[in-house]
């Protein structure tokens, strides 16, 4: 049963996360995400269903479009493997419980906004407004202790970074405050401490190299949103035993 879940959720990962690279690339510039029918980005050509198995039509076109032979961005095959796989990572972490289901909404939320804000650098109101009720009626139903852990998570999350935006005059972008303060409704207190560290970790680390080899300049923005997104799934999953690892250290 144990497999044949597994395997059920990961072909379910494949086939939504190529709808969430859809939703994730065309809301935030404010077009449906039916209409028009997916079409390659280069040339225009409407795709046939040869052309929408995810991952598959990928690799046995090469990486390329059909028709004008430019290449396909590798986002599309991965934001549907990366949903494919963390479906299952869910799964195999939390068994048959409320917690799987809160960790496929987390997993379906990171994967349209880290497409979204890798594309265009934004976290937009629409998909942020969409999942919050639904995390919010899962949290009152199914407190990860209580109620007030997830409202001061919320409250810390979104005012740290807040006052990170008034102190650097808009260093950062509101999107990533409305964003941890969702996060933190989500993960509640202390678990939302270590998201920010894993976050602030990944950010620094990732940004260095990407200075270091040249891809970014000095001082040049990167997208905060991805960074916030692992550290809140790697917390979601192993917070309270990174936080007693923790205590046991400084014991």
């Amino acid at each position: 049963m144990t497999l044949f879940l597994v395997i059920y959720l990961f072909f379910l990962g494949l086939i939504v996360g190529s709808f969430f690279n859809v939703v994730g690339l065309r809301i935030p510039i404010k077009l449906s995400v039916v209409s028009p029918p997916s079409q390659c980005p280069k040339c225009g050509m409407r795709l046939k269903p040869r052309d929408l198995m995810p991952v598959a039509s990928y690799l046995l076109s090469r990486g390329r479009c059909r028709q004008c032979g430019k290449r396909i961005s590798p986002v599309y095959p991965l934001g549907e493997l990366a949903t494919g796989l963390l479906f299952v990572w869910i799964y195999l972490t939390f068994g048959n419980s409320w917690n799987t289901v809160i960790g496929l909404l987390l997993v379906s939320m990171s994967v349209i906004l880290t497409v979204s804000d890798l594309k265009y650098m934004l976290l937009p109101n629409r998909i942020l407004l969409f999942f919050a009720p639904l995390f919010f009626v899962l949290g009152c139903l199914f407190p990860a202790g209580s109620i007030w852990l997830h409202l001061g998570g919320a409250f810390a999350g979104g005012g740290v970074l807040l006052a990170v935006v008034i102190l650097t005059r808009g260093g950062m972008g509101l999107g990533d405050v409305k964003l941890l303060f969702l996060l933190g409704w989500i993960l509640g207190l202390p678990n939302l401490i270590p998201a920010f560290i894993l976050a602030c970790f990944f950010g620094s680390a990732v940004g260095g190299l990407l200075m270091l080899f040249k891809v970014v300049k000095r001082k040049q923005p990167i997208p905060f949103g991805p960074f916030l997104l692992l550290g809140a799934l790697l917390a979601f999953a192993y917070g309270d035993a990174m936080i007693d690892l923790y205590r046991s250290i400084l014991m």
